[in-house]
């Protein structure tokens, strides 16, 4: 299905844009009609993919942002908008692993990074995406886990910081509602990243997804065939299309 131009016209910003599944969010919104708005702490690590995006006839900006401050997240929506003019659909992707070993081992500052980029960032980009998404009853995807509905050993900072990213999304679901503002999570399932070989690292990487092949899921969501569908939790690898 990919390439059915189901997301014509809209503007897309993913964070955490630069790589894995942010990456191929990107290349498939662009694909399906969108434009792009890419974040990435190192801007200039986009650059090879935002020449693609271009010579494959897309609309792309990508902006340094850290999406732990406030001010960048806000300049990031400043420059979306004065860009493009519109914002239709969030992707919160950005996202750190952290170190898996268990807690009475877990670094204090460690698990303050980590909740600050998954969690505290997550909320200050869609608190950043309110109002222009209500202009346009749009969308926000949130990028959640395998361990993001329930507690798992030995998954440190990173599992509770993704099970408050899925309470997040359906707070944000209900709030929005009259606004006409959707809000779900997506547990993406296993995908050929380097977090997930950080994770994993003895996986034969070989039999793992790469990140395009279920990309489904976010076009569904961020199109207006879902216009109904929030408060939800998807998982991708299962995802079938209406």
């Amino acid at each position: 299905m990919a390439g059915d131009m189901k997301l014509q016209g809209k503007v897309a910003m993913i964070s955490g844009g630069s790589k894995g599944l942010g990456a191929d969010l990107a290349r498939r919104f662009v694909e399906e009609g969108a434009s792009v708005s890419l974040c990435a702490r190192r801007p200039e690590s986009a650059d090879a993919l935002a020449a693609e995006l271009r010579t494959a006839g897309g609309r792309c900006l990508v902006i340094g942002c850290d999406v732990t401050d406030e001010a960048e997240v806000a300049a990031w929506v400043g420059a979306t908008l004065a860009e493009f003019g519109r914002m239709d659909v969030l992707v919160n992707n950005a996202s750190m692993l952290g170190s898996r070993v268990a807690i009475r081992d877990y670094p204090v500052d460690e698990w303050r990074d980590v909740i600050d980029v998954n969690l505290t960032g997550a909320f200050l980009v869609a608190k950043a995406c309110i109002d222009p998404l209500s202009a346009t009853g749009g969308s926000m995807v949130h990028v959640s886990s395998g361990v993001g509905d329930h507690g798992r050993p030995y998954w440190g900072a990173y599992c509770p910081s993704k099970n408050g990213l899925e309470a997040l999304s359906e707070m944000l679901a209900g709030e929005l509602k009259d606004a006409g503002v959707r809000s779900n999570a997506v547990d993406p399932g296993a995908m050929r990243t380097s977090m997930r070989a950080a994770a994993y690292p003895e996986e034969d990487a070989a039999g793992v997804p790469r990140p395009y092949e279920i990309t489904d899921i976010f076009v569904y969501l961020s199109s207006d065939e879902a216009s109904g569908i929030t408060g939800q939790r998807f998982r991708a690898r299962d995802f079938r299309w209406p």
